[in-house]
């Protein structure tokens, strides 16, 4: 089964099974799920998390509530600009410049906006966690997203500047329908290291490799042009 099979049919037995959550339909995004929270305490319960002081996150619902507690934990909180398409592509969290009673509204996608600062790569400075949305994940650790490549796209960046690196943990939140055998990864895939659903966190122990910096490759001139960040490393 290629990547775009094996999403229909995730997208497909979560809506079929009821395990799907708002918003609807799950097709062609990250899909909610029941229990998505149990899964964020699953992962929030790791030694990873608990030492993690900077999170990459993904703007996703189901990992909503993780962006939520790494606020009211202390945690700064980076969420990419929609597609990247800013000069300074990434939403900074500060828990120290937000009220405690603005944590809930200032971590999710359509209302980051009003609460967060806008910065370029450089202000982040090292990421601890980067915690990612997946269509469907294997216990090997080898993700499929939703086919945009943008979570890739960020970690080439964030690879290319060295804030992350071998001592950075990558995770994600699932379902158990969405932990799959998956294709391999490409060269421009990130692994996981960490895949927690509502049930077990599995520690991938991958065997993959990560990939390292912006391979121009890879970018056809479109996608170049809509990204002003990449243009620093083509």
């Amino acid at each position: 089964m290629d990547k775009d099979d094996l999403r229909e049919a995730v997208w497909d037995e979560l809506e079929a099974s009821g395990v799907a959550r708002f918003p609807f339909p799950p097709h062609g995004r990250i899909p909610n799920f029941a229990g998505a929270e149990a899964a964020g305490d699953r992962l929030a319960a790791t030694d990873a998390w608990a030492d993690a002081d900077v999170v990459k996150a993904n703007p996703d619902a189901p990992q909503l509530s993780l962006r939520r507690r790494a606020l009211r934990e202390g945690k700064t909180v980076y969420m990419a600009v929609p597609r990247l398409a800013s000069e300074e592509p990434f939403y900074e969290l500060d828990p120290e410049r937000l009220d405690p009673d603005e944590y809930d509204a200032a971590a999710t996608v359509s209302k980051v906006d009003r609460y967060a600062d806008t910065v370029g790569v450089d202000a982040l400075g090292h990421v601890d966690l980067v915690l990612s949305g997946s269509v469907a994940v294997s216990e090997a650790g080898a993700r499929v997203g939703k086919g945009e490549g943008y979570s890739d796209l960020e970690w080439a960046v964030l690879s290319a500047s060295g804030l992350v690196d071998d001592a950075t943990t990558v995770a994600t939140t699932v379902h158990e329908r969405q932990v799959r055998e998956t294709p391999a990864p490409g060269a421009h895939d990130v692994p996981m290291d960490l895949v927690c659903t509502p049930e077990r966190v599995v520690r991938t122990e991958t065997s993959y490799d990560r990939p390292h910096g912006v391979d121009a490759t890879l970018l056809d001139d479109d996608r170049i042009d809509e990204i002003p960040v990449l243009q620093e490393y083509v």
